[in-house]
């Protein structure tokens, strides 16, 4: 009851959810720095047959995650491109589509001054990698500045999404790609995507359900996140931090089992 009425209040209030997602990213980056813990997102796992994704065996614990950023952002093409990435969080996921796709340079761009501090402490030796401070409503770079634009699992946190979508606009170049992925219900996902549909200058080139997918790999990383929740986090928070996770058990994998909850991936052009 208590996350149902957290989550109410957020979804009511823009200036209230800008300010406890603000607090709440800042507070992790500040008081849990473990090294093993880079990514923050649910996971993707493929359908059965698919192939496997090859990995670093660096990269092999984070493959449910670091699958999540490569199926979004690999068909925005960003080999030899000047790309940002909003919301970049602890920066596993820049470093790791730095790393594997070799972009021209990767700027990750944070709300938080402490997770972007803790990115260049951890991410900083990345050849081509950079973290900036930053606004996703209020991007602090010039006009058609970049080729792609990636956005993983953070849009929920936003006041307004669709000034979100217009700063991304502005900052492609025309021609440029949009990767774009996140949850809502599955209400508010066809408004989602309508916003999506009606920002000047995108067009939504692809559109993919993939609830199936990040479940599937919520449950095949339960055990995992379990532990790492176990070592780094006091027993007070252990219930929070399993909601945040997505825990088998909890609300956000019950919305996801029941398709309250809807996970969509996007690939939009800079017309």
């Amino acid at each position: 009851m208590l996350i149902r009425f957290c989550v109410f209040l957020l979804e009511a209030s823009p200036i209230l959810r800008r300010l406890l997602w603000r607090w709440w990213y800042g507070r992790l980056a500040g008081k849990y720095t473990a090294r093993d813990w880079t990514f923050m997102n649910y996971g993707y796992a493929p359908p059965a047959g698919a192939p496997a994704l090859r990995l670093d065996p660096a990269d092999e614990p984070d493959r449910y995650c670091a699958q999540l950023y490569d199926h979004v952002a690999r068909p925005a093409q960003l080999a030899d491109a000047a790309v940002l990435e909003v919301g970049s969080g602890r920066g596993g996921g820049a470093s790791f589509l730095t790393r594997r796709h070799a972009p021209k340079s990767y700027t990750g761009a944070d709300y938080s001054p402490q997770a972007v501090a803790l990115c260049q402490q951890r991410h900083g030796a990345v050849p081509g990698l950079r973290f900036a401070v930053g606004d996703a409503e209020h991007l602090p770079f010039a006009d058609a500045s970049f080729d792609v634009v990636v956005n993983v699992e953070s849009s929920h946190c936003y006041g307004h999404v669709d000034r979100f979508f217009a700063e991304v606009a502005r900052v492609l170049r025309p021609g440029g790609r949009f990767a774009y992925t996140d949850f809502r219900s599955a209400d508010d996902m066809k408004v989602l995507a309508a916003t999506l549909a009606a920002t000047p200058g995108l067009e939504i080139v692809e559109q993919e359900d993939i609830t199936a997918g990040v479940l599937a790999a919520l449950a095949a990383d339960d055990a995992r996140k379990r532990a790492l929740i176990a070592e780094f986090v006091h027993p007070r928070l252990r219930h929070l931090f399993g909601e945040f996770a997505g825990l088998s058990g909890g609300e956000m994998f019950r919305g996801f089992s029941e398709r309250t909850l809807s996970y969509q991936r996007f690939l939009l052009r800079r017309r």
